[in-house]
């Protein structure tokens, strides 16, 4: 896997292994980072579901003055710690073992600038993200990648990539 923006483009990142974590692909994260570029410059992100790290480490890539990272998953923030050591970012980010729908449910309004949730597809964790939000706006953007076929509360703005989808909340 590989950052596909910014300073660190064309670095070489790692995932967790297993069939648990699916990497956002890279035209899925490039077309992502393009629709947010303009919001990433200074912001404080947040990587709710965070896997390898991805999302978060492209908006650092891109200028983001820092990067939270939540997973439940121990592994999952073992490979992400890897990852931002590797690249020379453990400054700008902290790391959260949490479950991503209770964490972004204790956010107040305004917590973050951007906000990127990749849950598994064959959760409802998409929906819940989305409806935590449009209750109570924890950041400026959030986008929420989802199956193509998933139907998102109304409000957002829904890009389709092959099989995946994005929805954007501003």
């Amino acid at each position: 896997m590989r950052i596909v923006g910014g300073v660190w483009r064309g670095r070489q990142i790692k995932a967790p292994r297993g069939s648990a974590v699916r990497p956002t692909l890279d035209r899925v994260r490039e077309a992502w980072m393009s629709i947010v570029q303009l919001a990433l410059p200074g912001a404080r992100v947040l990587d709710l579901f965070a896997g390898s790290g991805a999302l978060g480490i492209e908006a650092l890539s891109r200028g983001a003055s820092s990067a939270d990272f939540v997973d439940a998953d121990s592994r999952s923030l073992a490979v992400v710690r890897s990852n931002l050591e590797l690249l020379g970012a453990t400054d700008q980010s902290s790391l959260i073992r949490a479950d991503a729908v209770d964490f972004a449910g204790r956010l107040p309004a305004d917590s973050y600038d951007v906000v990127f949730a990749d849950p598994p597809y064959v959760s409802n964790a998409c929906v819940r993200i989305a409806e935590i939000w449009l209750r109570s706006p924890f950041s400026g953007l959030l986008g929420i990648e989802h199956s193509r076929s998933q139907v998102m509360p109304e409000g957002g703005d829904t890009r389709r990539y092959g099989d995946s989808g994005v929805t954007f909340y501003r």
